[in-house]
């Protein structure tokens, strides 16, 4: 009796905490800076020699106006080239990145970085990204949030160039969309 009393009370207690899934569609717009980084401590990757990306944007959408920000590292040599075919373009994959949402109320939304690319079109001088990020929690209305978000970045474009004109972009506008899940508990 004492273990059915137990097993009772937890079924209880387990649908009284449910988790609801709430879909996310918002926009933003703002920059990107980039550096190359081929030693520690700034370094995100073991080894060194990646692209290191912070990322300030700010926007609106389902859970509110918000501002982001992120730091992400990409591979220093491209994994393909060609993404943008026929124009000479090449694909560079992000091997390391997370990031804040930080929104009106104060609540705070993280995330870190399942998978992600980006494709360098260098004959238009443009960009298009697609990151997908794991939500890992939050703060406020975010605590114990989980779900998947897909970052996209339809074009993006360079403002400042190294000294070279050649090396790297320092500076660029990006601006897009966020879509996915998040889940919340109640």
């Amino acid at each position: 009796m004492k273990h059915v009393m137990t097993l009772v009370l937890g079924l209880m207690c387990s649908a009284s905490i449910q988790a609801r899934d709430y879909p996310v569609n918002m926009t933003y717009s703002g920059s990107i800076t980039s550096q190359k980084v081929s030693a520690p401590p700034v370094s995100l990757v073991a080894g060194g020699n990646s692209a290191l990306n912070e990322v300030t944007v700010a926007g609106n959408g389902s859970l509110g106006p918000f501002t982001l920000h992120e730091v992400a590292a990409t591979a220093a040599q491209p994994t393909s080239f060609g993404c943008a075919a026929p124009d000479n373009s090449a694909l560079f994959t992000f091997v390391k990145a997370a990031g804040i949402f930080r929104f009106q109320d104060g609540s705070l939304l993280t995330y870190e970085l399942k998978a992600g690319t980006s494709c360098i079109d260098f004959t238009k001088g443009f960009g298009n990204s697609t990151i997908i990020e794991t939500i890992t929690g939050g703060t406020g209305r975010f605590k114990n949030a989980s779900g998947t978000l897909t970052i996209k970045v339809p074009v993006s474009y360079p403002v400042l160039f190294d000294a070279t004109m050649t090396e790297a972009v320092l500076l660029v506008i990006p601006s897009g969309q966020v879509t996915g899940t998040i889940v919340l508990q109640d």
